[in-house]
């Protein structure tokens, strides 16, 4: 059986021959400074903004730029005039050729073993800086769409509404959706007459959206997730628009008082609530996956948390469910979260990235509606807290109050006898 190892040096062996036949050590590295790309998403072309700095592949790094958020990754160079891109924690990357032009092109691929996912090409320019259109030729807008807007989703499946944050400036929009399930993370793009569109790229899949303001200042709209998933929405500027309360979403099933599982660690080792680990401890448990964006803004919020908490009675486990269930995949996978986030708590595996398989593997919640949820147990074991989702840091006072209420309820759980 080949390993995800194995499956990654065949993926680079692929990027070579595409066209490094001739390679030559002393050929110049891809030029540094800001480039502007494009994927072709479905009929829309999503451009997305990058950096590149480094002069050689050995110190190369390549920053996602979406307004003030940015994401770093590392470069290597396969051969003269081929790159490979690995989106850190999310089993992808951006496989790419240097054109004799000096243009970039290729595609976004997932790397997850047998994955029958399709790739996403792009392309990409050096010097341009500009978002969807080049300064000045845009039409100047005809609204201000500053402010909350309580988006309606259309949907074969019943789903909530969310919330979208907007911010303009003249012709630039910038701003965040979020839903039950977290937030889009920071979204940038431009108003032009009557109409807006918003992208992002932070090492998922790109986000797209593209509306209509109406006669009535009303939104009509797309909002385009990867490959297959377009969802159609209304839009109403709500000042009082809100979401579901996350503490109330997922809780546990009558009878229950407290949370069991037997789960392996990512060297095999079973872990359990029960073990003496976690006696007369409180216990945080992240339910997360490392393909999910918005848990591992949760993890990185809770890393250096607990790192400064760990000593004051207080234990951590995170239960991640990958896209195979496969624990030496999940080894590689959560392995890298690992790394990345300075993870000195508990990761196991739960198995496939599926919210049944999840519900069944914690029988006592009503269900699994999100990764992430996080829950909060007592020193008695007993489970205190559910939060489904995750909003982070662009999410303003969202993820303030969020933190607050966490230190709080945190201290409260602690200083319990």
């Amino acid at each position: 059986m080949k390993t995800h190892k194995s499956f990654l040096l065949t993926g680079l062996l692929s990027v070579t021959l595409l066209g490094a036949a001739a390679a030559t050590p002393d050929k110049p590295f891809v030029r540094e400074g800001i480039w502007r790309g494009v994927f072709t998403l479905n009929e829309s072309q999503v451009p997305f903004n990058f950096e590149l700095k480094g002069k050689d592949p050995e110190h190369a790094v390549f920053t996602l730029l979406n307004g003030s958020r940015r994401d770093d990754f590392h470069v290597q160079r396969i051969g003269a005039d081929s790159l490979f891109i690995k989106m850190n924690t999310y089993d992808a990357a951006l496989v790419a050729k240097i054109e004799d032009d000096g243009k970039i092109t290729g595609e976004y691929r997932s790397l997850v073993p047998n994955f029958r996912g399709n790739a996403l090409p792009f392309s990409a320019e050096y010097g341009q800086n500009y978002r969807f259109a080049p300064p000045g030729t845009e039409a100047a807008p005809q609204h201000d769409i500053s402010g909350k807007w309580d988006l309606t989703i259309y949907s074969k499946e019943p789903t909530p509404n969310r919330v979208g944050l907007l911010k303009q400036q003249g012709n630039k929009l910038t701003g965040v959706i979020m839903s039950v399930v977290g937030d889009s993370r920071e979204l940038e793009g431009t108003v032009h007459g009557d109409e807006f569109e918003l992208s992002g790229f932070t090492g998922p899949s790109p986000i797209y959206i593209k509306g209509k303001i109406n006669d009535d200042k009303s939104l009509t709209g797309e909002l385009s997730l990867g490959i297959y998933n377009n969802i159609k929405f209304d839009g109403s500027k709500n000042a009082g628009a809100e979401l579901p309360d996350p503490y109330k979403l997922t809780f546990l099933k009558e009878g229950y008082k407290k949370l069991d599982f037997t789960l392996p660690d990512l060297d095999g080792k079973t872990v359990s609530l029960s073990d003496e680990k976690y006696k007369g401890k409180v216990v945080i448990v992240e339910i997360i996956g490392t393909w999910c964006p918005n848990c591992t803004d949760q993890t990185s919020f809770l890393s250096p948390w607990y790192n400064k908490n760990k000593d004051r009675g207080v234990e951590a486990i995170a239960i991640g469910f990958e896209q195979k269930d496969d624990l030496e995949y999940a080894r590689y996978t959560l392995g890298k979260l690992k790394e990345k986030y300075n993870i000195q708590y508990d990761i196991l595996f739960g198995g496939i990235a599926d919210k049944k398989v999840a519900s069944e593997k914690l029988p006592a919640l009503n269900r699994m509606m999100a990764f992430p949820t996080t829950i909060l147990i007592d020193r008695k074991g007993e489970v205190r807290q559910i939060h489904t989702g995750y909003t982070g840091e662009i999410t303003g006072k969202y993820y303030q109050d969020y933190v607050a209420k966490w230190n709080k309820d945190l201290d409260e759980l602690i200083a319990e006898k």
